[in-house]
Parts: C-alpha cells; structure tokens; sequence
C-alpha cells in the first residue's frame, strides 16, 4: 500500500530513473503520486508515460507540486537547480540530494533563507537492478520524514543512516564499491577462460558466485571470515587460491582502492 504524498525527482538520468522505476516496480507509491522533471524534457515525458507518472514543465512546478523533493541532477548541477526551486520550498517538504560531494552547507547556501529539511542520500548503481546500497545522512530531519524516505528506498536495496561525516567513507565504499567488484568479476572470469571455460559460461559462473557468497553474508549473518573458513579444506583447493590472493595484496589492495575513493569524495566536497 503506498503512502499519501507526492514525490518530485529533478533528473531522471540513469539513477533517477531506475528510482522511479524500481519504487513504482515495487509498488512502494502509486505512479500519480510522483512528478519527473529533466532537462531533456523528451526523456521526463517518455518515463512517465512508461510508468503512469506525470512529467512538469518546470523544476520549479516539481517543487511546488510535491512535499518530498529528490534532486538527481549531477553534483554541478546541484546548487544551480536548488537556487532555482529555493521559492517554493518550505518547512513542510523535504529536500533530498542524490549528489556525491555536496554538503548540506552549500545547499543551505544556494536555498537561501528558506528552512527546508534537508537530506543526503549516497545510492550505487545496483539500485538498477532493485539491490542497491543506499546512506542516508538527515542531521535535525523529522524522524518521521526520514522513516519515509527509509522505507522508500528500502524498496530498491539496503538502507543505512548515517552522520554526514561518514558520508565519503559511504561514498569510498558502497559508492566506487560496485567498480571494484566488477574488476573482480572481469578477473574471475578472465581465469576461468583461461582454464578452458567458454567465455559466456565463465562470466555467468563469476557474477553467479559474487552474488550468491554476498547473499550468504548478508542473509547468515555470519562474519565473512567464518564463511571463508567453511569452504577452505585443509590441503584442498580453495586454501591453495586464498594463499595466492595473500602472496598477490589482494586484501591490502581492496583496502586501499576504498580508502583512496573516500579520500577523492572528501576532495571534492571541499572544493
């Protein structure tokens, strides 16, 4: 059953599309209750045809028409694009940001004297595919409004909240998070063809594995470690490849691949 308010999405790009089309999916809102808006008018009007969503002339209409407000548009954009909807904000919406890297500081800047709640959301691109990791970081929100936006999500993936302070570890992490697991995928897979498996066998075989060893971790609720340990016989396979992954710097790379994107996220936020 879905909730009684409106949701506005400035941006229906890549990831502000699959939003919208993962929470009508999910039936987490009925499609009249969301209103789209980009700047390739043609892509807003072609989504909410697709979904029975209604398509504005106008980010400023988005705003006015709806109590929760998502800005998708890129991180460049953002401060322009909240300038531009700062007059028909109010306390009694909400304004979410998609955008890595910017602080709620300059959103407050660009809004102007307007006293609208604002909150951060760091989502990944497996929310494309409805398995996204969301964060969410809502500092003096409405527990009530952030519940909302929890709940919303939900529908498309995981949902943490957190500090905005932690906001770069996030971006680090669940954010580059994906990138690397599909270098790990492409290497997987590159292995398996190189001990004779066809190609498209091996890649299935990869993703395959990737998702399922995530899903124990996730639905077990055991430490990884433990896992690890259950398949790794003595003398047999699977301890031989971990003691390769060692002698290669796997762990220490994977490490230092987050903490160097957590680093960038940081950069950027302060520039």
């Amino acid at each position: 059953m879905s909730a009684a308010y409106t949701l506005g999405v400035i941006g229906v790009g890549q990831m502000g599309g699959a939003l919208v089309r993962g929470i009508v999916r999910a039936g987490a809102l009925a499609p009249a209750q969301i209103i789209v808006c980009d700047a390739d008018s043609a892509r807003a009007t072609a989504l909410a045809s697709e979904v029975g969503a209604k398509a504005a002339a106008s980010n400023a209409e988005v705003a006015r028409q709806s109590e929760y407000v998502l800005l998708a548009v890129k991180p460049g954009l953002v401060a322009g694009v909240a300038e531009e909807i700062s007059g028909e904000l109010s306390d009694h919406k909400t304004l979410v940001s998609l955008a890595a890297g910017v602080l709620v500081t300059r959103l407050r800047k660009a809004l102007g004297p307007v006293a609208v709640p604002i909150v951060r959301v760091m989502p990944n691109t497996p929310a494309l595919v409805g398995a996204g990791a969301f964060a969410v970081s809502a500092p003096g929100v409405p527990e009530e409004r952030v519940d909302t936006l929890v709940r919303l999500l939900g529908a498309l993936g995981q949902v943490v909240v957190v500090g905005e302070e932690l906001m770069d570890a996030v971006t680090g992490l669940s954010g580059s998070g994906p990138a690397f697991v599909f270098v790990m995928i492409e290497a997987m897979a590159d292995a398996g063809v190189a001990a004779g498996l066809p190609r498209a066998t091996a890649q299935l075989l990869a993703a395959q594995t990737v998702m399922g060893a995530a899903k124990m971790v996730l639905e077990t609720g055991q430490h990884p470690a433990a896992l690890k340990d259950a398949v790794a016989s003595p003398g047999g396979t699977t301890i031989a490849g971990l003691a390769e992954l060692e002698k290669g710097g796997f762990r220490a790379a994977m490490v230092a691949a987050i903490r160097a994107a957590a680093a960038r996220s940081k950069q950027l936020s302060e520039s």
